[in-house]
């Protein structure tokens, strides 16, 4: 920091530590909101502090990028805690979209067939992706157009609940397509 600006590497210490409270604040005046939602205006720093300290509350920074500061008169480890339970719940309602295989043969049988396509309705049903492989061996490589219609097949069984997000193409030994929910 030789020319005085800021590391723009750096994080402030706004962004690595939460917002600044009590002393932490260092501009003369503040606008603040009570522990009860109410706008007092803008006062001095020392006045809002001495407010919070007052009734046994600390003053903390929530809007640090407004002129001036908006601050607020709160019990700051109740918030903490609070902001902490509000990303636990968020991250518990998140789902990992996952790609789920289902192969599938040229010569298969129709219950195998069945049973695969089960699987399948179970892997869009939760949320995830679904990548149909339709495997070939050795003289069934020359029959390919065999391995496309059991593609075709599984994909008209699923069109209630799937659609084509990939189209069906080659790779080596292998026939492909990926499945999404509707």
């Amino acid at each position: 920091m030789i020319s005085g600006r800021p590391d723009p590497r750096r994080p402030s210490a706004s962004q690595d530590r939460g917002p600044r409270i009590n002393q932490q604040i260092r501009i003369k005046e503040v606008l603040v909101i009570d522990d009860e939602g109410r706008k007092l205006g803008v006062l001095a720093t020392a006045d809002a502090l001495a407010m919070a300290i007052q009734k046994s509350l600390d003053l903390v920074e929530i809007a640090p990028n407004q002129r001036p500061p908006v601050c607020r008169i709160m019990d700051y480890g109740k918030y903490k805690y609070e902001q902490k339970k509000k990303e636990q719940a968020s991250k518990r309602k998140q789902h990992q979209v996952h790609i789920k295989e289902v192969r599938v043969r040229p010569g298969i049988a129709e219950h195998d067939l069945q049973v695969r396509i089960r699987q399948a309705r179970q892997f869009l049903g939760d949320g995830d992706k679904v990548l149909l492989v339709c495997l070939f061996r050795g003289r069934q490589m020359a029959h390919k157009e065999v391995g496309e219609q059991v593609i075709q097949q599984v994909l008209k069984l699923l069109e209630d609940i799937a659609r084509v997000e990939a189209p069906i193409r080659q790779e080596g030994k292998r026939m492909v397509t990926m499945l999404g929910k509707k």
